[in-house]
């Protein structure tokens, strides 16, 4: 999860960096791009963000008339996977962000790690390691903060102030 968001992240932030450049990628190279979005996962994420809209607005629609929730839910449905087709937008654009940001030789590089056993472990384990690095740091924080207010309240009681 922890490497997903980062892939997220930095593909919003190039987004918003690399929009004014208007730069010519092969075909070849978004072939490879695509690739490392699959064995990266990358977009995985983004599979719920119809569904999420889905259930959301089923919800709304069904709180304000609740003898409607058949009617609404089939609509919603049927409306959605109309719109399901999109996705493959938000693919495209980011097989673009991966070959403006990669040359097609690293992302070769980047599918063959990925695929490999540990790449598809370091997968696996990212959300637990991001977890738990998360919670180091959080721990090491508070002992840093505890003994930085420790240590100049020493110093400062030590000068008479």
């Amino acid at each position: 999860m922890f490497f997903k968001k980062s892939l997220c992240a930095i593909a919003v932030a190039v987004c918003f960096v690399s929009t004014g450049y208007a730069q010519e990628i092969s075909a070849s190279h978004i072939a490879e791009a695509k690739k490392a979005l699959t064995a990266t996962k990358a977009t995985e994420t983004f599979d719920s963000i119809l569904l999420g809209a889905s259930a959301k607005l089923k919800n709304q629609l069904t709180a304000n008339n609740p003898s409607d929730a058949e009617k609404i839910g089939n609509t919603v449905d049927d409306e959605a996977i109309a719109l399901a087709v999109r996705r493959g937008d938000l693919e495209g654009e980011a097989a673009r962000l991966f070959a403006k940001n990669f040359t097609e030789s690293e992302l070769t590089e980047i599918t063959t790690f990925f695929n490999s056993p540990t790449g598809a472990k370091y997968l696996v384990a990212t959300p637990l390691l991001a977890r738990e690095l998360g919670k180091a740091a959080r721990i090491w924080a508070n002992g840093i903060t505890r003994d930085l207010a420790v240590n100049v309240n020493k110093k400062m009681a030590a000068s008479g102030n």
